[in-house]
């Protein structure tokens, strides 16, 4: 997967936009890290949990006499155990005030919602025995019938939670024409029937599991005057904030650390129940406790994303030009409602319009509930399902007006010279240039030669056709606004905070509110403080993870650490410089308003070469030693920030992707594909372009392998790496990669997230692509994934149908 396209040369001036490898892979490739399953406590007990085997049933009666007696098991705990302590887990997103949320025990108490709910725990001595006396813990269980598949959990015909007298969660709208940010939808329907083009189609975005490298474990220890928990988190500061709450303990005696995280992709942005479970157990028993997943358990109940179900309604002019869109979805919460999970299909909700201008939009969300693994934030949230929409609808208006792909987004998108611009849906868009990154794309890919050769291939009536699919996107990340979460409802704020600290031997600590699982916090941060503060990128160290090292933070998810961690820190080291002039000032015998600070150093300003200075690292250690400082001044250079953005950021870019389709038997290969993405000012190309790859390896799979399929009992049927089809390097090709570069003006760095952008723009180029190789055929859609059976099956559909006619 490495990158072919020629990479501008120039040295940067300083450490920001320089490919720095990063600090952390010394200790993460030798096998040095410590991730939560190395860690070993003195009289530490092990936990392993007994899973229910069906979607939808009562509990009856639990014997685990036989596990209790069972050598090494401490104790057997059930959900009666553990039912007036345990609380229930949290939903930190109602998105509207009468949405219906059942109460998610950690351990089922009398029923069970989803296959591979936790219905009983087994603590022991060893992982082995407590696996083991698992499987002899006796449950009996009176089936009850499941509701599995969206649209029927629509008709209500059968309850996922008969307590609750329905399978509506809730049904959150926005409508442009009510918020005074558009025109009237329907209207713009009604008149595009009339005299123009209406487009309607209905799309699925399937279930996929969020297969992180490190399955998620756990380790608390009660021993201490605090409660320590170890966890493969990506929300160290949320989880403790949490614990508090659900279970009702001081959250001052509660520390939690997340050590290296193998990978999260919002699949570790969840309060678990085996986290609860592990509290508990530590506390019961007054020794350490550890939970470590198997794979198929983190398959099976770590927590599922997408599942979405879109009706779409575009309106235009006979020219192609967009008059508005309805958007319906809905989208399957599973069994509960995680942390997020009732505002993951509303972070979508602002982006349909994508890059394009749109007169009207409407969008209506509705959250339903089925017995299935509950489903929540992964890799884009909410942002993915919307792009693919819009673009596979402007390849369908394009088909229908009768124009290339690209033709038809040119005409409606917002060019650059219109920036800022406020969307349909009131967002403002700072910045981008959407012709410069499609015009580099185009040039990398060779579009014009690959439409050619694409018509030749459709003219010699080839059995292995040409494809070329198009994902021109935008997303809005950074998360987010406070004020703009409070307006949603969300139950947190959108703030970062980061500490910078002055050693006296002139070195420097970093403490950064987010909490990095692959990102490359401590490489990036260090380049930002060492240009900023002008030491040495080595003299840098980050320090993140642990809430009694860094007490406070919002954590990592949605492309917020640079825009929004990295700019805290930023505006740290700036105040660390402002508390610093005086000091420097008082040293040098001259005024405070005379000094300028450059390359780490005070001097007067128009001094000249050889004037007197003081290095930042010499005002550091005079701070130490205190002997001489201005009146009234404080010993100490130590400053802290805290950040809340005024706006989103909004990186942009045009994936281009060609895929060669054999006709007789439906199996698809890339051929191509060529991205330029502009996620404005880059402070480290390395990780950029790392974060792209990883990215466009997922969005690419999400078309073309992977799908979590559960049978018609509500069993998880992909619950291995066998049946769930995770890509590896030799399914993929070599990405011809580039970046654009509009400055964002939200944060001081004039960059924007990049973590998600891939994951993103890449499902729809390939769709698209697949869908237009055979499109001659009369086919329009292909539901995802794209394997060679269901394009086997929509071509010999379309073949009959041909016939028929």
């Amino acid at each position: 997967m490495t990158a072919t396209a020629d990479k501008p040369t120039a040295k940067p001036a300083g450490e920001v936009g320089a490919a720095r490898r990063r600090k952390e892979d010394r200790r993460l490739i030798t096998g040095r890290t410590r991730w939560t399953d190395n860690i070993q406590l003195p009289g530490m007990l092990h936990l392993a949990m007994v899973r229910s085997p069906f979607a939808h049933a009562t509990i009856t009666n639990i014997d685990a006499s036989a596990a209790q007696q069972s050598p090494g098991v401490v104790r057997v705990i059930t959900g009666e155990d553990v039912k007036d302590t345990q609380g229930g887990l949290p939903c930190a997103w109602p998105i509207t005030p009468d949405q219906k949320a059942p109460v998610h025990p950690a351990i089922a108490v009398d029923r069970v919602a989803f296959s591979g709910e936790i219905v009983a725990v087994v603590i022991a001595r060893t992982p082995a025995q407590a696996r083991d006396a698992a499987e002899l813990v006796d449950v009996d269980y009176d089936r009850q019938p499941a509701v599995l598949e969206l649209k029927d959990a629509a008709t209500d015909e059968v309850l996922a939670h008969p307590d609750l007298g329905t399978n509506k969660s809730a049904f959150w709208q926005f409508d442009s024409g009510q918020a005074g940010t558009g025109g009237d939808v329907e209207e713009a329907i009604s008149k595009a029937r009339a005299d123009g083009i209406v487009i309607e189609r209905e799309y699925r975005n399937q279930r996929l599991i969020p297969s992180f490298m490190e399955p998620r474990s756990t380790v608390v220890d009660p021993t201490g005057e605090q409660i320590v928990m170890w966890s493969a988190t990506q929300v160290p500061h949320i989880l403790r904030v949490m614990l508090a709450m659900v279970l009702g303990v001081d959250e001052a005696k509660v520390r939690v650390i997340a050590p290296d995280v193998g990978g999260g992709f919002g699949g570790k942005l969840q309060v678990t129940p085996e986290e609860v479970i592990t509290f508990l157990a530590a506390r019961m028993t007054g020794k350490p406790c550890k939970y470590t997943e198997t794979r198929s358990e983190s398959l099976l109940s770590a927590h599922h994303g997408r599942d979405q179900w879109q009706q779409l309604t575009l309106a235009a002019t006979k020219e192609g030009k967009v008059t508005g869109l309805k958007v319906d979805i809905m989208t399957d919460m599973g069994a509960y409602l995680g942390l997020v999970t009732a505002g993951t299909p509303i972070l979508g909700a602002f982006l349909y319009n994508a890059i394009y201008k749109f007169d009207s939009y409407q969008f209506n969300a509705t959250n339903l509930f089925t017995n299935k693994t509950w489903t929540d934030a992964y890799r884009g949230a909410g942002r993915p399902e919307a792009t693919f929409a819009i673009e596979r609808l402007m390849d369908e208006l394009a088909a229908e007006v009768g124009c290339d792909p690209m033709e038809i987004r040119e005409k409606n998108w917002i060019t650059h010279e219109e920036f800022p611009y406020t969307t349909v849906c009131g967002l403002e868009y700072d910045s981008g240039n959407y012709e410069a990154a499609t015009a580099r794309a185009k040039e990398l890919f060779d579009y014009d030669g690959l439409r050619a050769e694409q018509k030749q291939r459709r003219e010699r009536g080839d059995r292995v056709q040409l494809g070329l699919g198009i994902s021109t996107f935008t997303e809005m990340c950074g998360l987010a606004p406070s004020r703009v979460l409070g307006e949603l409802n969300y139950g947190a704020g959108g703030w970062e905070h980061a500490e910078v600290r002055m050693l006296p031997t002139g070195k420097v600590e970093v403490v950064t509110g987010s909490s990095a699982h692959g990102q490359g916090h401590e490489t990036s941060w260090s380049q930002i403080v060492a240009d900023k503060l002008g030491v040495p990128f080595e003299d840098v160290e980050v320090l993140h993870g642990d809430t009694q090292v860094s007490p406070k933070g919002l954590d990592t998810y949605g492309s917020r650490s640079l825009v929004v961690g990295g700019q805290a820190v930023l505006k740290a080291a700036d105040k660390v410089i402002e508390k610093a002039r005086p000091i420097a000032a008082h040293l040098l015998e001259a005024s405070a308003d005379d000094l300028e600070f450059a390359s780490g150093s005070f001097s007067v300003k128009g001094a000249g070469e050889g004037a007197s200075s003081i290095s930042l690292a010499e005002v550091s250690l005079a701070v130490f030693a205190a002997h001489n400082l201005p009146d009234g001044v404080e010993p100490s250079l130590d400053s802290a920030a805290t950040f809340d953005p005024v706006n989103f950021s909004f990186p942009h870019g045009t994936h281009l992707c060609a895929v060669e389709v054999d006709t007789e038997t439906g199996h698809v290969s890339m051929l191509r594909y060529a991205c330029v993405d502009d996620v404005g000012n880059v402070i480290n190309p390395l990780i950029v372009e790392g974060q792209v790859h990883g990215g466009l390896v997922q969005g690419i799979a999400q078309a073309l392998w992977e799908e979590a399929v559960f049978d018609d009992q509500g069993t998880l049927v992909t619950g291995s790496f066998v049946d769930y089809t995770l890509p590896s390097s030799a399914d993929t090709i070599s990405f011809r990669t580039d970046n654009t570069v509009s400055p964002a003006t939200s944060n001081d760095m004039g960059a924007k997230g990049v973590g998600e952008a891939g994951c993103i723009a890449s499902t729809p180029a390939v769709v698209n692509a697949v869908v237009d190789a055979v499109r001659h055929f009369g086919i329009d859609d292909i539901q995802m994934p794209c394997t060679p059976m269901r394009v086997w099956k929509a071509i010999q559909a379309a073949a009959q149908k041909g016939a028929d006619q």
